[in-house]
C-alpha cells in the first residue's frame, strides 16, 4: 500500500476502528446480507442477477440503436455491423477485469473504489469525482433524449402541442420523478428498470426478428445489394470509436456493487451478459437497417434512421413502436445513471473526498438520500440548459479514462496480491486481457473531438486540485 493510498479498514471494523453494528438478514438465496445501520452505513443488497443485467442493458441500449445506425452506415456501409462488433470486444476486454475487481471489492463506487485501492488515493479521487460529474452529464443527456422522444411520440400520434416547447419541461418532470423513485427505495428503481428493459427488449426483438426475416427473403422482399465495406476497412475502425459510447453502461453494474445480492456470482454474470446481449442487438440492428435501405439513404435519414426503417417495414405503427422503444431506452438509461451517480457520490464521501454529509443514509428506505440529491440536482440544472450533447461525449471521455485505469488496477492487484484480495472470479490471461483493454480504451479517446478532450482534462485537473486542497488536508487532520 502506498503512502497516498486510503487505508482499507479490516473486516469487522468501520472507518473509526469500531465494530459496525450490522444486522444480518438471511435472503432467499441463503446468503447473509448486511442491512442499513447508523454505525456501518452500508447499503442493503436488494438487486439480483436480473436487476444487474437490467441496469447494464438498460444503460447501454440507446444511441447504438436509436441514434447511430444512420450515422454509422453513412461512414462504413454495412461494415458498420463489424464496427459495433469491435466495440463489443473492447467492452468485454474491460468488463472482465472489472468483474474480477468487483468480486474482490463488492462495494459501491465501482471504478473509483477499485482504482483508489490499487493505484492510490489521488488517481482514485480524480476518477471518483470525474465519474460523478460524468454520470451527471450523461444523465442529463438521457433525460433530454426522453423529452425529445416523448414529443416525437405525441407528434406521431397526432397530438398537437401548439408549438409549445415541451422537451425540457418533460425532461425536468421525469428527472424529478426518477430521483424521487430512487430515494424511496432501491428496489423500486430496480423494479422499474426490470419492467422497462423487459418491454424494450420485447419490442426490439420483434422488430429485429421481423426485419431479419424480411432481409433473408422470407416475406418475399429482396434485400438491398451492396458491398459489405464500400468505403474500405479504415472507416470500420473510426466508426468503432464513434459508436463505442453505446457500450459505456456495463460499468454501472460495478458502481452499484454494494446493492447486488451474491456479488461473487452475479457481478461478473451481469456485466458480461449485458455486453453480449447489447452487442448482438447492435449488430442485428445494422444488418436489418442496411438490408432495408442503402447506406446513402440511411445516412440521409441521420439520427432518425431506425424510425424510418420501422416505418418502411410496418408503416406508421412501426414508427410509433420504435419511438416508444426509444422513449423506454432513455428512461432506463436515465434511471440506471441516477442510481449509479448516487452510489459514486456515496463512495467518495465515505473516503472523505467530499464532505461526510453526502454519505448519510435514510434508514427508513435504505438509500443515500443526500447523495441522491447531489446526483439529481445538478442533472436538473443541466437539463434546464438544454445543450448537453458535448457533455455526453465528455462523459464518454471520463468513462474511458476510468476503464483504462481499471485495467491497470487489475494488473497492479495481481502483482501485489494483498492478503485481503480474494476475488470469486479471476480473469484468464489477465495481463493480455487487461493490457489490451487499457490500450484500446486510451486509444479511443484520440478519436474524440478536441473540445470534449479539453473539457474532460479540465475536469480531471479540477478533481486533482480538490483532492490536494480539501480531501488530502481533511485526511491528514484525521490522521493526527
Amino acid at each position: 500500500m502506498t503512502a497516498s493510498e486510503p487505508a482499507r479498514p479490516p473486516e469487522g471494523e468501520n472507518r473509526d476502528g469500531e465494530a459496525p453494528q450490522t444486522v444480518a438478514v438471511t435472503t432467499a438465496e441463503g446468503a447473509d446480507e448486511p442491512s442499513v445501520t447508523e454505525a456501518g452505513t452500508e447499503l442493503e443488497r436488494t438487486i439480483g442477477l436480473s436487476g444487474g443485467i437490467a441496469i447494464g442493458v438498460g444503460t447501454m441500449i440507446g444511441a447504438g440503436i436509436f441514434v447511430f445506425p444512420g450515422l454509422a452506415a453513412g461512414r462504413a456501409g454495412p461494415a458498420a455491423a463489424l464496427s459495433f462488433g469491435l466495440g463489443a470486444v473492447i467492452a468485454l476486454l474491460v468488463a472482465l477485469p472489472a468483474s474480477e475487481l468487483a468480486t474482490a471489492m463488492p462495494k459501491s463506487g465501482g471504478g473509483y473504489y477499485f482504482i483508489s485501492r490499487a493505484l492510490g488515493a489521488l488517481p482514485g479521487a480524480v476518477v471518483g469525482i470525474s465519474i460523478w460529474l460524468g454520470l451527471v452529464f450523461a444523465t442529463a443527456f438521457y433525460l433530454v433524449g426522453f423529452g425529445n422522444y416523448a414529443a416525437a411520440v405525441l407528434a406521431e400520434a397526432g397530438v398537437a402541442v401548439g408549438g409549445v416547447p415541451v422537451v425540457v419541461p418533460l425532461a425536468l418532470v421525469f428527472g424529478v420523478f426518477l430521483t424521487a423513485l430512487n430515494l424511496f427505495g432501491t428496489e423500486n428503481a430496480a423494479a422499474l428498470q426490470n419492467y422497462v428493459v423487459g418491454l424494450l427488449l420485447a419490442i426490439l426483438v420483434f422488430f429485429l426478428g421481423y426485419g431479419g426475416l424480411d432481409a433473408v427473403g422470407v416475406f418475399g422482399r429482396a434485400s438491398t445489394p451492396e458491398t459489405f465495406a464500400p468505403f474500405g476497412l479504415t472507416p470500420v475502425f473510426t466508426t468503432a470509436a464513434l459508436v463505442f459510447t453505446s457500450y459505456l453502461g456495463f460499468a454501472q453494474v460495478a458502481t452499484v456493487a454494494g446493492d447486488i445480492k451474491q456479488p461473487g456470482r452475479n457481478l461478473p454474470l451481469a456485466m458480461v451478459a449485458s455486453v453480449v446481449i447489447v452487442g448482438v442487438l447492435y449488430v442485428a440492428t445494422i444488418f436489418v437497417a442496411t438490408s432495408a435501405f442503402t447506406s446513402a439513404e440511411l445516412a440521409s435519414f441521420g439520427e432518425t434512421a431506425i424510425v424510418e426503417v420501422a416505418r418502411d417495414f410496418v408503416g406508421a405503427a412501426g414508427a410509433i413502436a420504435i419511438l416508444v422503444a426509444g422513449l423506454l431506452a432513455t428512461v432506463s438509461s436515465a434511471n440506471a445513471s441516477i442510481l449509479s451517480t448516487s452510489r459514486a457520490v456515496f463512495a467518495v464521501s465515505k473516503d472523505a473526498l467530499i464532505p461526510g454529509v453526502a454519505g448519510r443514509m435514510n434508514l427508513r428506505y435504505g438509500t443515500p438520500h443526500v447523495a441522491l440529491s447531489m446526483a439529481g440536482g445538478p442533472v436538473l440544472v443541466l437539463v434546464a440548459l438544454g445543450e448537453v450533447e458535448v457533455l455526453a461525449e465528455v462523459a464518454s471521455f471520463l468513462h474511458l479514462v476510468m476503464y483504462c485505469l481499471m485495467c491497470v488496477a487489475l494488473i497492479a492487484m495481481r502483482r501485489d496480491e494483498p492478503a485481503w484480495y480474494d476475488p470469486a472470479f479471476r480473469v484468464p490471461a489477465y495481463r493480455l486481457v487487461a493490457g489490451l483493454g487499457a490500450v484500446a480504451s486510451a486509444g479511443l479517446i484520440l478519436f474524440m473531438q478536441l473540445e470534449s478532450q479539453l473539457i474532460g482534462l479540465a475536469i480531471m485537473l479540477a478533481a486533482a486540485g480538490w483532492y490536494k486542497y480539501y480531501a488530502d488536508d481533511v485526511r491528514l487532520k484525521g490522521a493526527l
